[in-house]
């Protein structure tokens, strides 16, 4: 028999842990064709520094926990192995040998399935058996081929919610107080997120009023006059912005200097942006707020629909693994919009790898400040089911994991 290995990489979610007890129940079921299950300490970091958890040594009641405890449990990264890089590569191997591993369950976006892609073509032509699948996972809902991404439903969830909330409390102060309020949110490229605040609008004043999206360039003059017709007729106006809108040459709005190892500038700032000018131009009272780490992590306010699927992903990747697949990840396919039901398919890695979907033009409307009909049809089943965490002392309870290391056999890597 072999073992398995399981890692997780880019940014986390609220409920990729729960894919990582699918994968790992899984495995333990199959226990007369897998050995042992390991994790990766951080990612494929942790898999070149030979950072590998011995899965078996915790408690089975806490790693229960993995369902309710959003983060990345096992350590997650942003590294990119480099075609140039052999090196890398060949450690990889080395670490897979040393420990016999036969089974690579790696849980990310779209670069994460590029790095499985390329373990999976390189062991393949070391003439090493080792099954590579990737586990889908992206609140950016932006890999192709499957109806959404573990991760993004409680992420459009949290987003949708929170655009209610801050609105009837703006509501609340706008007569003598804010009349613009500016909510940024993730989407470097795609306006998925964004574009989810909308499922709970359900009258043309009703908020958000403006949602700015990358895949519309964003046009100032006709930006400022929606804002100041929303604050006359309605007495204030709430905005959902992505971190990725555009200007009409398609550069950012606004980018750091600094990137990370996969090439992304980092974003952020785009809110208070929009605010300087909507001050500079309409003199109108302001405030702004980045929701950051806060849209991927609010496990409490999780969606049930996208838990049972991170779950569901991760047990068929190893049934996948063992049914002869590789190279693929597993997907989800909507059968069914009303009521909304779903089954879980494959694709192949090379056909995933470092692709994006982006929000179809028929999601958004006309005048590009809103969503359609057919984009809320989308939506809506996706964020449905209460998935709330036990609590203790009024606090969410959480994995505590050992985190034991697998003692280790190969020289220290650079």
């Amino acid at each position: 028999m072999a073992n398995a290995l399981y890692a997780q990489s880019g940014g986390v979610t609220a409920v990729i842990n729960a894919s990582a007890l699918g994968v790992i129940e899984s495995a333990n079921i199959h226990f007369d064709k897998i050995n042992k299950i390991y994790a990766a300490s951080n990612g494929i970091s942790g898999i070149l520094r030979e950072e590998l958890l011995d899965l078996s040594a915790e408690d089975p009641q806490e790693l229960q926990k993995l369902m309710h405890t959003p983060g990345g449990a096992f350590g997650s990264c942003r590294y990119k192995l480099k075609p140039d890089n052999q090196n890398d590569f060949l450690r990889v191997l080395e670490v897979f040998k040393a420990h016999d591993i036969r089974y690579f369950f790696y849980n990310g976006g779209g670069d994460s399935q590029d790095t499985s892609h390329k373990i999976a073509q390189f062991c393949q032509q070391q003439a090493y058996p080792v099954t590579c699948i990737g586990v889908p996972k992206t609140i950016d809902n932006d890999l192709p081929l499957t109806d959404n991404s573990p991760g993004f439903a409680s992420t459009a969830k949290y987003v949708a919610v929170s655009a209610l909330e801050a609105s009837l409390d703006v509501q609340s102060m706008c007569d003598s107080s804010t009349k613009v309020f500016i909510m940024e949110v993730m989407g470097r490229h795609t306006g998925w997120i964004a574009a989810a605040s909308g499922v709970i609008k359900e009258k043309p004043e009703d908020p958000p009023h403006i949602i700015l999206l990358p895949e519309r360039p964003l046009d100032t003059e006709k930006l400022l006059t929606k804002i100041s017709e929303t604050v006359q007729q309605v007495g204030f106006c709430t905005i959902v912005v992505s971190e990725g809108v555009r200007h009409k040459d398609g550069t950012h709005i606004l980018t750091a200097k600094s990137r990370d190892d996969f090439g992304h500038a980092q974003l952020g700032g785009v809110a208070m942006s929009i605010a300087k000018i909507v001050q500079a131009k309409l003199g109108l009272k302001y405030h702004w707020a980045v929701l950051d780490y806060l849209q991927r992590s609010a496990r409490h306010l999780a969606s049930q629909v996208d838990l049972d699927q991170a779950y569901a992903l991760g047990k068929a990747a190893v049934e996948f693994a063992l049914a002869g697949e590789n190279a693929i990840m597993p997907i989800i396919i909507r059968t069914s919009n009303t009521p909304y039901q779903w089954a879980i398919d494959k694709a192949p890695l090379a056909q995933i790898a470092n692709q994006e979907k982006s929000l179809p033009d028929d999601f958004i409307s006309e005048d590009g400040f809103s969503i359609t009909t057919k984009a809320k049809d989308y939506f809506l089943p996706l964020i449905h089911g209460e998935a709330y965490p036990p609590y203790h002392n009024g606090i969410p309870v959480s994995a505590k994991l050992k985190k034991v290391p697998v003692n280790k056999r190969c020289n220290s890597y650079p």
